[in-house]
């Protein structure tokens, strides 16, 4: 049976957009602008109730918070207590400088939310996204906060938890990422983590044995095979088959003169060998631009063995823009479509699994987020 009507939730550097969608994906009507001016690092509708709207914001002079809405953003209301960090006796606690990424919990746990922030600490809701609280050993314990570095180390704009991904058949296992410190894992619902660091690569010169020099960019769980984890990271394409606990590089099978460094990491919701990623110049200085200025998604339908450029639609020349970890998605339909962000404010989507792409607007801010829903009524 064909979902409701689907509808993009885009998250920007000075507003959130809504883009409803008719049942063929043809048509988008634009909502928006909501939150005129401020950063939303994220907004995702919660699928098990299809009412649940979630904004990760920072209020200017306000400072970080959660918005909510629960009728598609006619209304929203902030958070009676965002997630922060606990306070420390003396007043040397860390603060949380956004919320980066919101993640619904499993269809057991209506009303569960988790939420990663910058700098990085991991948090819960149990009612819906309206109170949060610090969730597991994450947060203060000695040896991670020893792994997440420095808070002026790491990604441009601050060290972040990611990539929160949590077993549909077991809620008391999940996965985390950090950037930088690594990825880990947690069997008893978050009371404990273990690194799960072998076979990925860091920076020359670093100790691979040291969870602070690992840097996840985008972990994705396959939605039918939760066994299989792929991995978009700072140094390449990774997959995870469990039990194993060694990742692979897939990436290296990417064109030598693409490489295969990027942010963001899509699976196709049904099939688990499909896979999408959106490269960026690897060069020495990290540009983070498309490569020569042609981008390019690449698609693997063989687990990473191979890939196959896909750019029927975008510019081919002189388009310096890139796609964060978050910009980018795929809806659930049988043959899905993907969208994506830019980082010069376009909106792009294609209706064929990235054989071709068209423009759905120009001229937003830059983009951070890109999550699609269906709303229910």
């Amino acid at each position: 049976m064909r979902p409701a009507h689907p509808v993009l939730f885009v998250a920007t550097r000075k507003g959130a957009w809504l883009f409803h969608g008719d049942a063929d994906r043809q048509r988008w009507r634009i909502d928006g602008p909501h939150f005129l001016g401020q950063i939303i690092n994220d907004l995702v509708l919660d699928p098990r109730d299809g009412r649940t709207l979630l904004a990760a914001a920072s209020t200017g002079h306000l400072g970080p918070t959660l918005m909510r809405s629960t009728d598609l953003g006619a209304h929203w209301h902030e958070a009676a207590t965002p997630p922060a960090f606990a306070a420390s006796a003396d007043g040397s606690g860390r603060s949380v400088k956004h919320s980066f990424w919101l993640e619904p919990g499993p269809a057991s746990e209506p009303g569960v939310w988790y939420a990663g922030t910058s700098p990085q600490g991991l948090f819960r809701s149990t009612d819906g996204g309206d109170t949060w609280s610090p969730f597991s050993c994450l947060n203060d314990d000695p040896q991670f906060r020893e792994w997440m570095g420095s808070e002026q180390d790491g990604t441009p704009d601050g060290p972040k938890l990611h990539s929160i991904q949590i077993d549909p058949r077991d809620p008391q296992h999940l996965y985390i990422a950090m950037s930088g410190g690594g990825v880990h894992e947690s069997t008893d619902g978050g009371r404990s983590f273990t690194p799960l660091l072998d076979g990925l690569a860091v920076v020359e010169g670093f100790p691979l044995d040291q969870p602070t020099f690992h840097d996840p960019h985008c972990v994705r769980l396959c939605p039918g095979l939760p066994d299989r984890l792929y991995q978009q990271n700072h140094c390449g394409i990774y997959r995870l088959d469990r039990p194993a606990t060694r990742w692979q590089r897939i990436g290296e099978n990417m064109p030598a003169e693409i490489g295969d460094i990027g942010f963001p990491l899509v699976l196709h919701p049904h099939d688990p060998d499909t896979l999408w990623v959106f490269p960026m110049n690897g060069d020495t200085v990290w540009p983070r631009t498309s490569p020569d200025g042609k981008p390019a998604a690449y698609r693997s339908c063989d687990g990473g063995a191979t890939w196959q450029r896909q750019d029927a639609g975008l510019p081919t020349e002189q388009a310096w823009w890139t796609v964060k970890r978050q910009a980018m998605c795929a809806d659930a339909e049988r043959s899905p479509g993907l969208y994506l962000g830019t980082t010069s404010g376009e909106v792009w989507a294609s209706r064929d699994e990235g054989t071709s792409w068209a423009c759905l607007a120009r001229h937003l801010p830059e983009i951070y987020a890109i999550h699609i829903g269906y709303p229910r009524a």
